[in-house]
């Protein structure tokens, strides 16, 4: 009995040992799962409406404020942000009942009304499949419907500009918010301001103050101001328009805003002012704006020959905004000497629409007024983070 124990023992354990090493060997080949990687996040979507300052008139891609707005968010967040850009130069609000037309699209460096900033927001949901995706609107308006030409023509005056902004920047702006928030129902919104374009930093040679002159359109039979006055009175209504403007957006955004935080929602809607000293001014020492690429001579002759020498902008996008405006105003077949001026006064404004616009430091500190005001965001209730939302419709907000 003892004796035929023994192998059986020593088999029993041969078998176990055969049993633990073909285990062993399954195990190896059918290693237990590893824990499933996180997926990566879905991009960030950026939003750009407006006119010619959130476009980035005169500068190349790369320089744009809403560009470095796109660099730095990736670089804080680490998402990979999209940006779609309806935006284009001389880009009026518009109204959400006007009829829709459609317009063919252009360089937006070409200064135009159309498409208005409300058809820019339709064009924007025809290319989201799901419009509560898109996560930042970057948007301005109003200096378009002011008509910005007022802001240098020195019969103007403050308070005339004052009641401008009051009608453009104040309830025309507060429809185009709530229109805008309720079509992308998850963004958050951040308003831009504008700038003083003269200001008493600004050169008072005989170029400024012939440009000046040139602008000035008084009524017929009224007395034509001395160039101290014209000076002065560009001056006045510059620092009216910046601080009426920036009154105006800022009021317009904060009450949007409160009307959609008494729905429950998180704060949404923020204006960015840009704080641009006297010397940021056009043609100050440390101007922020585009001027003019013009020797003394050439300016010289500009004023001796009413304008026949055109002026060059200092812009980075001249050459090619250069191409764009005489493809689009060609000569006319049959057109009359009358057709002829008018079409040779638009070609040269087209040409020259940089000046007086944020230049490469310029776009500089809009971004940075930009980055300012959602640097508090995105640690703020979730939002660039991988937490999900819920998707919601168009005019219900979530917090």
């Amino acid at each position: 009995m003892n004796a035929f124990a023994y192998p059986t023992k020593r088999l029993l354990i041969a078998l176990a040992a055969i049993i633990l090493i073909s285990s062993g060997a399954a195990w190896a080949q059918n290693p237990q799962p590893t824990k499933t990687e996180k997926p990566a996040p879905r991009p960030l979507n950026m939003l750009v409406l407006g006119d010619s300052i959130t476009w980035g008139q005169g500068l190349k891609d790369e320089h744009k404020a809403w560009h470095q707005t796109k660099r730095w968010l990736k670089e804080a967040t680490g998402r990979d942000v999209r940006e779609r850009i309806e935006a284009h130069s001389g880009a009026l609000i518009g109204s959400a009942e006007e009829p829709r037309i459609s317009h063919a699209r252009l360089d937006g460096e070409v200064n135009r009304g159309v498409p208005t900033i409300n058809e820019q927001i339709d064009e924007a949901l025809k290319s989201y499949p799901d419009p509560s995706q898109v996560d930042l609107v970057l948007v301005d308006g109003c200096i378009n419907d002011v008509d910005a030409r007022r802001l240098l023509n020195a019969v103007n005056t403050p308070d005339e500009i004052h009641r401008s902004a009051e009608a453009k920047c104040g309830g025309l702006v507060e429809s185009l918010l709530q229109r805008v928030t309720a079509s992308f129902p998850n963004a958050h919104v951040i308003v831009t301001g504008y700038f003083p374009i003269i200001s008493e930093a600004t050169t008072n040679d005989f170029f400024m103050r012939a440009l000046a002159k040139t602008l000035y359109t008084p009524a017929a039979g009224v007395p034509r101001m001395k160039d101290k006055e014209m000076r002065a009175r560009l001056i006045a209504i510059s620092k009216e328009w910046y601080q009426s403007s920036n009154h105006w957006l800022a009021l317009a955004t904060s009450k949007v805003d409160a009307d959609l935080a008494a729905q429950g929602s998180r704060r949404r809607v923020l204006f960015a002012p840009v704080s641009f000293l006297p010397e940021h001014s056009f043609r100050a020492r440390e101007s922020r704006l585009w001027g003019f690429d013009a020797s003394f001579l050439r300016k010289l002759l500009v004023v001796l020959t009413l304008g026949n020498v055109a002026l060059r902008t200092n812009d980075e996008r001249r050459n090619q905004r250069d191409q764009s405006c005489k493809e689009i105003f060609k000569p006319m077949l049959g057109e009359t000497k009358d057709d002829k001026r008018f079409r040779e006064s638009r070609l040269m404004l087209c040409r020259i629409a940089a000046i007086g616009h944020p230049n490469r430091k310029g776009a500089v500190m809009y971004a940075e007024a930009i980055n300012t005001q959602l640097r508090p965001l995105i640690a703020d209730s979730g939002w660039l983070r991988d937490a999900p939302r819920a998707l919601v419709a168009p005019g219900n907000p979530v917090r």
